[in-house]
């Protein structure tokens, strides 16, 4: 039994194991080669998080997904750079919004050449994939094309907020599913389609995407609270001091409203000061850190990453669905 992937995915069957390792090292020249310019700077600033690292987690759901078709077929390398090249560019962008210091355990683009180069870098990033994606067909480009417009929409969403009478949480996790659920069902539509997968199978692992997106987005939620800066490559607490309200702070109002505890609402207020304030900031973390909310969290984290379990049921019984239901407990161990 060894391990591959982003989270030391163990994989038992030695066949499987080759193709996502051999498919994974394919990926890493083909981000390469995708972020090279004539201009040596466009270069260095494009491959600052290419060679920052990172979990490849798009990139191994196309390599497990295109396992129920052909996975030597000419598309699936191909777009899963696509999409890996895809989610990089957000990462810049939101660096930027989120005025993030520290990306992958690195200075994020934006702390280290300003937010001009950090978001032109990112539409770099964009074009490339784009130019790749054509490539691939008009349906592919239509079908990124699709979750490009969900994950904007979804930061669009978060920017404006929940508008009046709608629950916060049902927002959220709107929101999530766009920004973050929609570029990994693509991933497992990928990998499928390109493959020559049935159909069935093709909605099956495109449900499956979005339903683990949204637990790995959960799971992030709660790492920013409850991980230190070693485990997450992030500085801890960074949407807390940026005000983004994440599942843990979104558990915590409803517990607010619904039942009034006055160490909540102190809490809540907390949450809502000027958290800039570095002793302010570490009392807040503390708090949430040992407060029900994360737990609650937790449990929503759980739930999704079932909800994708159960979408593999029709699937045949082979390594990689065995891989894709180990997936779906490694996102739910990064929360716990």
């Amino acid at each position: 039994m060894t391990a591959v992937g982003p989270f030391g995915l163990s994989v038992r069957d030695q066949a499987l194991e080759a193709d996502v390792q051999a498919g994974l090292a394919a990926v890493e020249e083909g981000l390469l080669d995708a972020t090279k310019s004539e201009v040596p700077f466009i270069t260095k600033a494009a491959q600052h998080l290419v060679h920052a690292g990172g979990k490849r987690f798009r990139p191994l759901l196309v390599m497990l997904a295109a396992q129920f078709g052909d996975p030597y077929a000419p598309g699936v390398v191909p777009s899963a750079v696509v999409v890996e090249l895809t989610h990089l560019a957000t990462l810049y962008h939101d660096d930027v919004m989120d005025e993030a210091e520290v990306r992958r355990g690195v200075d994020s683009a934006n702390n280290r050449w300003g937010n001009s180069v950090a978001v032109l870098t990112g539409d770099f990033l964009f074009s490339r994939a784009s130019h790749i994606l054509a490539d691939l067909g008009p349906e592919a480009v239509r079908i990124q094309a699709e979750a490009f417009e969900r994950l904007v929409t979804g930061q669009i969403l978060e920017t404006a907020g929940p508008r009046d009478g709608r629950d916060p949480v049902d927002h959220y996790l709107d929101v999530i599913s766009g920004k973050t659920g929609s570029l990994i069902a693509v991933s497992g539509r990928f990998g499928a389609m390109m493959s020559g997968a049935d159909e069935t199978v093709v909605d099956v692992l495109t449900q499956y995407g979005e339903r683990l997106g949204v637990a790995f987005q959960l799971a992030d939620d709660v790492l920013d609270i409850a991980s230190d800066k070693r485990e997450s490559g992030k500085t801890p607490g960074t949407d807390l001091r940026e005000g983004i309200p994440t599942l843990p702070v979104l558990r915590l109002r409803e517990r607010v409203h619904r039942l009034g505890l006055a160490e909540d609402i102190e809490l809540a207020e907390l949450l809502d000061s000027d958290l800039s304030d570095d002793a302010r900031h570490a009392e807040a973390l503390t708090r949430m850190r040992a407060h029900p909310a994360l737990e609650q969290a937790r449990r929503d984290t759980v739930r999704y990453a079932e909800e994708a379990r159960a979408t593999l049921s029709p699937l045949p019984d082979r390594g990689a669905k065995r891989a894709l239901l180990e997936l779906c407990d490694a996102v739910v161990h990064r929360a716990g």
